[in-house]
């Protein structure tokens, strides 16, 4: 159903420091590369854009987030340190979530700007 989501920053070489560390992590990489934005691509899914507003200055919204899909466990931890390594805010530690038959097991990270990002594994 979704085609792509975007975040915005008013600093995007700052932005891209983190999208590219958590990128390479979850096995996606930058496949656009402006002064105004970056856009990411994963082995699953649909592309992510990190840019500058086309007006006003960015917001992360309240209850927004978007969900990144992690190859494993391992890697949704290595992503949830990376953020905390390059100085960005934990919302949850990695560890199980949900139900348990939803076999899911994720951490909640804030980028630079604040916007929410649930890193994601379902399944072992």
């Amino acid at each position: 159903m979704m085609t792509m989501a975007r975040y915005g920053s008013n600093d995007i070489p700052r932005a891209k420091q983190f999208y590219d560390a958590i990128a390479g992590i979850l096995g996606g990489q930058r496949i656009v590369d402006t002064d105004a934005l970056a856009v990411y691509k994963g082995p699953n899914g649909n592309p992510f854009i990190i840019g500058k507003p086309f007006a006003g200055d960015p917001t992360p919204g309240n209850g927004t987030q978007v969900v990144f899909d992690a190859p494993n466990r391992a890697a949704v931890d290595a992503a949830h340190a990376k953020a905390l390594e390059l100085g960005c805010k934990s919302e949850g530690e990695p560890g199980p979530r949900g139900p348990a038959e939803m076999n899911m097991y994720a951490c909640y990270i804030r980028d630079y700007d604040g916007n929410k990002i649930m890193v994601c594994r379902t399944g072992d």
